[in-house]
């Protein structure tokens, strides 16, 4: 029976991963940081299929335990916080430690989870990071199978989620880079792609993006007509929000608003034409006006389980 490793297998899109996983049959190793607080995904799987286990990428011993007699490993890891350890000590240092400790092992697949856009150019940290990252997993396991998805949306998203939430709080929407185009991906078929990648010995580069091209604003506007709500929108301008962001950066805690933050909104997340994707896997991607309103619904001014009337 085959084991594989999933780094981050209670994030995001860890958890997903894990589950598909489980259904077809897989011995799951859930690498992360507090096991404890993945007790979660047992029951993803039969009695002892899911086993929650220390794997912290920074770390060379929890690594090497994680990876030993696994037959493939999957990194899921996703760090969004520069502020804390740096995106550069997970996404580049972590992502090339993982890739190479598992070819050490003996791993005969390795998938990697980046994102589009990566690249050392970019202003981004948290970008530029991902591109060294992508860099030292195919220095360390050449034929391993690099995912790039677009913004990644689902029940426990970080985009939609809060775009409800400033609907429901505020009287006005504050928009940023609204004119920027991204290409929103269901976080259920990026994990199916980190499956279907398993069975692809040669590897490769997939730009993952769901099946409609949006602006920034279209998407805003998606949410309030789910979420049954209008809202004044304001267009927030670059310069004073990057002199903002430059300030909150200096805080010794965590913010909505950094830098980063600020440039990945700059730059289109769209797949690029012509790049191997979702049909080279044989997955066809679900819409965003699909899924979002299965979770979106809970911001509504009558809660979910009501008619709502638009406020």
């Amino acid at each position: 029976m085959e084991r594989v490793t999933v780094f981050g297998g209670s994030g995001f899109v860890g958890r997903y991963v894990v589950k598909r996983l489980a259904e077809r049959g897989t011995i799951v190793r859930a690498a992360v940081r507090n096991p404890e607080r993945a007790l979660f995904l047992k029951p993803m799987g039969a009695v002892g299929q899911v086993a929650p286990v220390p794997g912290d990428v920074r770390s060379e011993r929890s690594v090497r335990a994680a990876v030993r007699d696994a037959d493939a490993v999957i990194n899921a890891v996703g760090f969004w916080d520069g502020s804390r350890n740096g995106f550069d000590s997970v996404h580049h240092e972590g992502a090339g430690r993982v890739a190479r400790l598992s070819r050490e092992a003996g791993v005969r697949r390795f998938v990697h989870l980046s994102g589009i856009g990566a690249t050392e150019a970019s202003k981004s940290r948290y970008v530029v990071a991902r591109a060294r990252g992508e860099r030292a997993v195919r220095d360390a396991f050449g034929n391993a199978a690099i995912l790039q998805p677009s913004v990644i949306f689902g029940q426990e998203d970080r985009f939609f989620n809060l775009i409800g939430r400033i609907l429901k709080n505020a009287p006005v929407f504050p928009v940023i880079a609204g004119a920027t185009k991204m290409q929103p991906v269901y976080v259920g078929d990026v994990a199916e792609a980190a499956v279907a990648a398993l069975d692809l010995p040669e590897g490769g580069v997939f730009q993952l993006g769901g099946p409609r091209v949006y602006r920034h604003i279209e998407l805003i506007d998606l949410a309030m007509t789910i979420c049954a709500r209008r809202r004044p929108r304001v267009a927030l301008p670059m310069g004073p929000l990057s002199l903002l962001a430059g300030i909150l950066d200096l805080l010794p805690v965590p913010t909505p608003l950094t830098r980063d933050t600020l440039a990945l909104l700059r730059e289109d997340n769209i797949v690029g034409e012509d790049a191997p994707g979702f049909p080279d896997l044989g997955i066809t991607p679900a819409a965003a006006e699909a899924i979002a309103p299965t979770y979106l619904d809970q911001y509504r001014p009558h809660g979910r389980f009501r008619q709502a009337t638009t406020a």
